[in-house]
């Protein structure tokens, strides 16, 4: 074993312990088996219990409405796979069918999100129980409903008991980072210290670092605000010295960082209270207008740099206002009523796109989906043919240790079995030592369940000793041999985690010298679905629709394959943190440029047609060739940052022409400006990487 796999083994995250929220889970576990020992039907109480433990892995400490609609989606589909599983587990054909299409559909949400991946791979284990159980339709579907019942349990008592915010150390050390930022604006400090708020950006670096796989838009947009930061701090650092140079012959210097100031301590208020940036585009036009001042000066020379960190300098301002805007309450819920409007294939985060964009065999997911549903499948048939006491734990073993990597199948694999065996240890002391009554077995299971959701996140190894002890426990609840349990669960999952093994060396995802290729791949795509936007703008007589769709699907299969490859290459041994957490802002910076090219494809849906401005076509080509010198760059080609056209200049002329007041053109002008921001700083960010 490797130094970097047995790291993966031995790891303990002590920043993912959560004593709070291991609290309210553990009393959703262990009510149920209360109530159901004190009025004598430990069974429905037991059933009750593993509904409320499922959905408690759905728990979490972000938002009420976030939490709420993941654990009632978790709920849900628990409770219905407890309700077919009862239903199907006397046919076994029909139960091997269930159990491959809900393999295949929990592999497959991968590409959705890591969230619907969790939510997918616990409904699978709970079918793969149940359809173990031969139940008549009435007992499946009285089952069904008290899973039911344990999951809005586990829910309330989530929604009761809020604990702070998500993300508040990002949040907090961003905060900083942007108010030191607007406190050195006005009065940079001089060539001879150390570059100004390097304390800052350290600690809001290291922060972020810990979102580092985390797909959601709210932490796409933390990563986001980070590289604005960066940014911002070398354009200050730029016009610091250019001040300097210039002195008496650019006053307008002056009043650009007074009003960056202004901006920048008021996306450090919002980051740090929360509330909306009262900062509105004024502020950023103010800027615009002081380049254009600069602009219309013929000399000095130096003048030229100025105006262009000026206007580089506003759009990235306004893009830290845009997504300081959006991490905050009022904002998210904005952002998600917007999306709510419009139609499902324009949704950033559409589920159903994401999905259907991903089935086929090119992608990751699907092949994913491929590998855990074929081996369900051998797991449950090999487990029926050798006959063996409780066989679904070897299918139900495969569905929590095949992941779409290499480095969490080895470590789950490894951890799975050693925790399993250290867990059946203890609960066979235990056993040995003391006949525990029915009230010391209910406070025990509770315990266990608190171990799991609070020491479990930290290392998935603490989470199978607990986990093991907690199975052996609740059925020892409703009467059946401990020892029976502890052989059956250690043959069964020796054999399920030795199938996942097996698979994935067979068929392994190797991405150390792929990733700067499967980014490059999505950039292409990218670039065919903006292309296919802006001629929808420039030729609005033409019929585009089937090339959008084409194109636009592509892009998310780009998309879905690159997020999967960096999550296989942030475990994967001897990859680098530095340049994963580089990639993901890369991602995170290339997600902001494709969701402006979708909103601007949604403009041709909401705003009155226009002719296209001469300018429009000349910015479409600047963005389509740094795209194409990106992939360039990506495929070793060897571009310099002097090679790139002048997206900011172009954008400046667009935005300078065509009747004000027109509804198109100012929503053209607002879209292009994002892509400006976010391909300027993507380049800045591939051409390092």
């Amino acid at each position: 074993m490797t130094p970097d796999l047995w790291k993966s083994v031995t790891r303990f995250d002590r920043a993912r312990i959560h004593p709070w929220m291991a609290v309210r889970n553990a009393l959703g576990v262990g009510l149920p088996l209360a109530a159901g020992a004190a009025f004598g039907n430990a069974g429905g109480g037991l059933i009750m219990g593993i509904g409320a433990l499922n959905v408690s892995f759905s728990d979490g400490s972000d938002s009420f409405a976030h939490r709420a609609r993941r654990m009632l989606a978790a709920t849900l589909c628990c409770a219905l796979a407890v309700y077919v599983g009862g239903l199907t587990g006397k046919y076994h054909a029909l139960a091997i069918e269930d159990a491959a299409v809900c393999a295949f559909i929990a592999g497959i949400l991968v590409a959705v999100s890591t969230t619907a991946a969790d939510i997918g791979n616990v409904t699978l284990i709970t079918l793969v129980v149940f359809s173990a159980q031969s139940m008549s339709p009435g007992r499946a579907l009285i089952s069904g409903l008290l899973a039911l019942g344990g999951g809005l349990l586990e829910t309330a008592l989530a929604l009761v008991f809020w604990p702070v915010r998500r993300h508040a150390p990002e949040r907090e050390t961003l905060a900083a980072a942007y108010t030191e930022l607007a406190r050195i604006a006005a009065a940079i400090a001089p060539a001879s210290q150390a570059p100004p708020a390097t304390l800052q950006i350290s600690a809001a670096q290291t922060a972020i670092q810990a979102l580092s796989g985390d797909r959601s838009l709210e932490a796409e947009r933390y990563l986001a605000l980070f590289s604005q930061a960066e940014r911002i701090r070398l354009a200050l650092l730029m016009l610091s010295g250019l001040r300097a140079r210039l002195g008496d012959d650019a006053p307008e210097l002056n009043r650009v960082l007074s009003l960056s100031s202004e901006i920048l301590r008021d996306v450090g208020l919002s980051l740090a209270s929360g509330r909306q940036p009262e900062t509105g585009a004024d502020s950023v036009s103010q800027l615009r207008e002081l380049g254009e001042q600069l602009r219309r000066r013929e000399s000095p020379p130096a003048l030229r740099d100025a105006r262009w960190q000026v206007e580089a300098l506003a759009g990235q301002l306004r893009s830290a206002l845009d997504l300081a805007g959006h991490v905050t309450p009022a904002g998210a819920v904005a952002f998600e009523r917007q999306q709510a409007q419009q139609p499902w294939r324009l949704r950033l985060g559409s589920a159903i796109a994401m999905m259907r964009a991903n089935l086929r065999p090119e992608s990751a997911a699907f092949r994913h989906a491929v590998r855990l549903a074929a081996c369900v499948v051998l797991g449950m048939v090999a487990g029926h043919w050798l006959g063996w006491r409780r066989s679904y734990w070897m299918p139900m073993t495969i569905a929590i240790v095949l992941r779409p990597d290499f480095t969490s199948t080895f470590s789950r694999g490894v951890l799975r079995l050693g925790g399993t065996f250290a867990g059946l240890l203890v609960t066979t002391a235990f056993f040995h030592v003391l006949a525990p009554g029915l009230g010391v077995e209910v406070a025990l299971v509770t315990l266990c369940a608190f171990a799991i959701r609070c020491y479990g996140p930290a290392n998935y190894g603490v989470l199978v000793t607990a986990l093991t002890a907690l199975v052996v426990l609740m059925f020892s609840f409703t009467g059946v041999a401990p020892a029976q349990v502890m052989l059956a669960r250690a043959l069964n999952t020796a054999a399920g985690g030795a199938i996942a093994l097996l698979a994935y060396w067979l068929w392994p995802t190797w991405e150390r010298t792929q990733i700067s290729e499967t980014l490059a791949v999505m950039l292409d795509r990218y670039r065919d679905y903006f292309r296919a936007v802006s001629d929808s703008y420039l030729d609005t007589s033409a019929s585009m629709a089937a090339r959008l769709d084409r194109t636009r699907m592509a892009a998310r299969l780009g998309r879905s394959n690159l997020e999967a490859a960096a999550t296989r290459l942030r475990s994967e041994p001897g990859s680098d943190p530095a340049s994963v957490t580089a990639l993901d802002a890369i991602m995170a910076n290339s997600h902001r440029f494709i969701h402006a090219a979708m909103s601007l494809e949604a403009g041709l849906l909401r705003s009155r047609p226009a002719p296209a401005r001469p300018g429009f076509r000349v910015l479409a080509d600047h963005i389509d060739l740094t795209l194409y010198y990106l992939t360039a760059s990506l495929r070793a080609s060897k571009i310099a940052p002097a090679d790139l056209p002048d997206l900011r200049e172009a954008h400046h002329t667009l935005a300078g022409s065509g009747t004000p007041g027109v509804e198109r053109y100012a929503l053209v002008d607002a879209e292009t400006d994002r892509m400006t921001n976010s391909l300027n700083t993507l380049a800045e960010e591939i051409l390092a990487w």
